[in-house]
């Protein structure tokens, strides 16, 4: 995994455009999105989203039922080779982090890894 400031811009553009609102609503795919209070940090969101593994069930290659997994299996994805983060301070004093993934991962049918 790479670091690409493309994809970086892509995620701090994005996640200063939610700042009116904070609604976690995805711009496209190949990106995890979360958000936290005080000081909320890109390694907070990747705990989270990692945190999401014992959802996940790779001899099926879903979720547990009611469960979220997406955030996880993106992250661990075998075919995302460059990553780029973005974050902004919502207006309510709250924080957005957006990372985009490329390749996206997250290929229906195809396991992570």
């Amino acid at each position: 995994m790479s670091w690409d400031g493309a994809l970086a811009t892509k995620a701090q553009n994005y996640a200063n455009s939610r700042r009116g609102d904070c609604n976690l609503i995805h711009s496209g795919s190949g990106e995890n999105l979360a958000k936290g209070s005080v000081d909320f940090t890109g390694r907070h969101a990747i705990e989270l989203w990692v945190a999401e593994k014992p959802n996940y069930n790779y001899d099926t290659n879903q979720c547990a039922s009611g469960k979220v997994c997406r955030q996880y299996t993106q992250v661990v994805s075998r075919t995302s080779v460059r990553l780029g983060c973005g974050r902004a301070r919502y207006n309510n004093g709250w924080w957005f982090i957006c990372c985009n993934y490329s390749p996206s991962g997250n290929i229906i049918g195809r396991r992570p890894y």
